[in-house]
């Protein structure tokens, strides 16, 4: 079970790693409007739309890829009993005493 949960977190932290540097890699929206006034160059190596179909693509991959790895480790970490997964769980309930009808006074 320890290789398991070594693996999935290795794997979560690789698609973290991932996912940051492509987004970081990715072409923002309001970067050609920079290069319509001469600030820049609007061509890029995969063309104008062929980088960004791809990256976005591969961005969405390693996203699930992030999650489902996220599900995974708190699915093998958590507690081999259903009843202790809550927080209040370790609480014992107050038991309270009856209360006693006041006699008023006629």
């Amino acid at each position: 079970m320890e290789l398991i949960q070594s693996l999935v977190l290795i794997l979560n932290v690789i698609s973290a790693i991932a996912t940051i540097v492509l987004v970081l890699m990715q072409h923002g929206k309001g970067a050609d409007m920079g290069a319509a006034f001469g600030s820049g160059s609007a061509g890029s190596l995969f063309g104008s739309s062929g980088a960004a179909n791809f990256l976005s693509r591969t961005t969405a991959v390693t996203a699930t890829l992030f999650f489902a790895s996220c599900l995974a480790l708190v699915l093998l970490t958590s507690p081999a009993k259903k009843s202790d997964l809550g927080v209040m769980s370790t609480q014992k309930p107050v038991v309270q005493q009856p209360v006693q009808p006041s006699k008023i006074p006629e």
